[in-house]
């Protein structure tokens, strides 16, 4: 099977249901976190995938860790995976839920990884950059990472197209041509 297709139709009919109900928005805010790698996210796989555990157990907890109501779309929703056996893919469907809804409301995700913390007017200048690049009419959710690998400089990642302004690349590139 494709775990790409399905998820894909899983959030589709998610988006749809939620659309129905007015609160595309609010299952976007707890389906947010579960789409970018909660940590303890693999605790919660395990508990999915055990088959000794009542799907209403698995259900509960896929609730908590999202902050849905009990009786809500989410709920329910969640609920209908478990008990489709498709509960290893609520990930992967969160994911496509969450593009889904950035796509329909011209929302880019801006992934800013830097080596140390920036005061917040530089953060400012480089999501200026950003949005004279994407336009005005895109609206911009900003991520911040911090990785001290990069020793220097920035990386900026908005979805496929990566900025790379760091040190620990421009030493890998004096490296490549002093090889070659």
């Amino acid at each position: 099977m494709n775990d790409g297709l399905i998820p894909k139709r899983y959030a589709k009919a998610l988006y749809k249901l939620a659309k129905e109900n007015g609160d595309t928005q609010e299952i976007y805010e707890q389906l947010k976190p579960i789409s970018q790698g909660l940590k303890g996210l693999d605790d919660v796989k395990r508990v999915l995938l055990n088959p000794y555990i009542p799907n209403e157990d698995k259900g509960k907890v896929m609730l908590e860790l999202v902050g849905a109501k009990p009786g809500s779309s989410l709920d329910k929703f969640i609920l209908l995976v478990i008990r489709n056996n498709r509960a290893e893919l609520l990930r992967k469907i969160a994911l496509s839920y969450v593009n889904l809804y950035r796509e329909e409301h011209n929302i880019a995700k801006v992934e800013i990884t830097t080596a140390t913390q920036l005061p917040q007017d530089k953060i400012d200048d480089i999501v200026d950059i950003v949005k004279r690049k994407l336009g005005d009419k895109a609206t911009l959710e900003i991520v911040q990472y911090h990785d001290p690998e990069l020793i220097g400089g920035f990386t900026v990642k908005v979805g496929d197209v990566l900025l790379d302004a760091s040190v620990k690349n421009e030493l890998n590139q004096m490296r490549l041509k002093l090889t070659s």
